[in-house]
Formats: C-alpha cells, structure tokens, sequence
C-alpha cells in the first residue's frame, strides 16, 4: 500500500512523517525505514528506525536507479513493514510529470514484498493529476 502526504513546502509534511514513524514503530513489530535527503532528521526519529542519507548515494540521478535502491533496501532486511520516503521530488531528480510510474511501481513492490510506503509529496494535489486518487492521502 502507498500513502501520500501532499503539500506545499513548509506546511507541516516531514514533522507529520516523523511522528507517524515513530508511532508505527510502536504499532508494528517489523523495521522501520525512513529515507531523507539528509540526515537532519536522524534526531527526530527514534533509534530503532533505520534512516537512509540519500546524499550517500549521489549516483541514483532518475527513478529507475531509485527503485532499484529501494529493492536492495528491501533485500537487505526481509522484515521491513513501512517505508517512509520524504519529500521525492528533492531525491534523485524526480520530477512531477514521473510520479505517476514511480508510484505505480512503489505500489507493484508493495503488493510483491509486503512493505507500506508512506510519501511526501512538495506539491498540490491539482498539480499531480487525476492517477493520485488511488492512493491514500493522510493529510
């Protein structure tokens, strides 16, 4: 299952996504991981969640490269329940007009292997288009 947190910067996305990591760590008895541009949050988030720098890996420069990172991520630890990725659109020049397919295949891997992905979206929900309707908004 993929969930979308959608809205223009600064109106609360990455605080909402900590907090809902944090709970989920609590609510469920897998990993947790949480995938930032940065490592600014690494405080914010309580020690047992698992939090993938993307600025480490400066070579995954398109979607395809990115999906990729996320099938060894989940390769890596066969228990992982939720994958929270913040704001996309800063990750691996990810542009609005590929959310569409990235989405799509980040539900495909849900369906496959088990893990929720829970996205940040810098954008409008009008700015996405009419495919954003399957999935769950949290906010």
């Amino acid at each position: 299952m993929v969930k979308l947190l959608i809205g223009r910067k600064g109106s609360g996305k990455t605080k909402q996504m900590i907090d809902l990591a944090n709970q989920s760590l609590e609510q469920r008895d897998g990993s947790i991981v949480f995938i930032n541009k940065d490592n600014r949050l690494m405080l914010d988030l309580k020690y047992r969640i698992r939090v993938v720098c993307m600025e480490e890996y400066p070579h995954i420069t398109n979607i395809d490269e990115y999906i990729g990172f996320v099938y060894g991520v989940i390769s890596s630890d066969h228990d992982i329940q939720v994958i929270f990725i913040d704001s996309i659109l800063k990750h691996a020049d990810v542009q609005i007009d590929h959310l569409e397919e990235f989405l799509g295949r980040l539900s495909k891997i849900s369906e496959m292997y088990g893990p929720d992905f829970v996205v940040s979206l810098s954008a409008n929900q009008e700015e996405i288009g009419e495919y954003i309707k399957q999935y769950e908004i949290l906010n």
